[in-house]
């Protein structure tokens, strides 16, 4: 059962293993850490020797999503917040579809990336506005893992909407688009980040950034 603790801890092993740590919490470490993340070694520590007082089903994390992350080398930001008077995501009540508000190409560092596509017009190249595109998709992941607190709460990368600050004559928005739908299928691969998507241009956007994009997912129930 190498494959299922690499990924996650079905509930009867969790069970399992909490209880052969409160017996011999150091023979059951060192047999299972090979096999198992940083993350939930940590788990069944805190669970096993009572530093919480209640090792509930939401203290079990499935790190899937983030031990990819971790393994494509990905950096995500720290989540954005609203830059004006709006919610970043919205989730209504007992529904299981998440809107994302628009996100914009915020870097690891917090620098935000500014300009307008239209190489032809001393503006940003293709590649430059797919590099936007991919840390406006970098933002919305650091956003779905803060708000649901586990990635793999994902089901399914619904939509993307992406708009890009162009130049009249410029005509490639779908692939500057390119670079967020790219790093989504990387994040979640087929089928969970496979999704639908419109690209349009327009002549400016907030903060003179390059690109917009916000999204549709469909969330897991807790």
């Amino acid at each position: 059962h190498t494959h299922s603790f690499i990924f996650h801890i079905p509930q009867p092993y969790w069970n399992y293993l909490l209880l052969s740590y409160l017996h011999e919490p150091k023979n059951t470490m060192n047999a299972i850490r090979p096999l198992i993340s940083r993350q939930t070694a940590s788990q069944i520590s805190r669970c096993g020797s009572g530093a919480s007082a209640k090792c509930s089903s939401n203290s079990r994390r499935f790190i899937h999503i983030e031990k990819k992350i971790e393994e494509l080398g990905i950096e995500l930001p720290a989540a954005p917040l609203p830059k004006a008077n709006y919610n970043i995501v919205c989730l209504p009540p007992g529904e299981s579809v998440m809107y994302v508000s628009g996100h914009l190409p915020i870097k690891a560092d917090g620098e935000l990336m500014t300009g307008t596509l239209g190489p032809d017009n001393g503006g940003m190249t293709v590649e430059e506005g797919y590099a936007a595109a991919r840390h406006c998709g970098l933002n919305i992941i650091a956003t779905l893992k803060k708000q649901l607190g586990d990635l793999d709460r994902v089901e399914q990368v619904v939509k993307v909407f992406g708009i890009v600050s162009s130049h009249t004559d410029f005509k490639h928005q779908h692939l500057v688009m390119d670079g967020c739908s790219d790093v989504i299928m990387e994040v979640f691969d087929k089928p969970v980040g496979y999704h639908a998507r419109s690209a349009i241009g327009t002549n400016t956007l907030p903060l003179n950034a390059p690109v917009e994009v916000e999204a549709i997912v469909k969330i897991k129930p807790e």
